[in-house]
């Protein structure tokens, strides 16, 4: 219970910071998939990275890093319909 709430935590923080508008559902495969350590370490190097960049660089800048985590864990983020 603890770890959901914590990864409820950390998306709505991805959420806030950095969804330009097309990223929810991402971001949440992304909570669901990643450790919670993954997704703090990568949301801190984000806001490291975009400080004073409008939200569609913020987004993009996350998403980068996720994909970084992502292919180096190999880790499959396509929502499966």
């Amino acid at each position: 219970m603890k770890n959901q709430q914590a990864k409820e935590q950390l998306v709505t923080a991805m959420l806030d910071e950095f969804n330009e508008g097309q990223s929810k559902s991402f971001y949440c495969i992304a909570a669901t998939v990643m450790e919670i350590q993954e997704l703090k370490q990568t949301i801190a190097q984000a806001r490291n990275e975009s400080k004073g960049m409008d939200i569609k660089s913020k987004s993009k800048t996350l998403h980068s890093i996720i994909n970084g985590v992502v292919a180096k864990r190999k880790y499959h983020l396509k929502l499966r319909k």
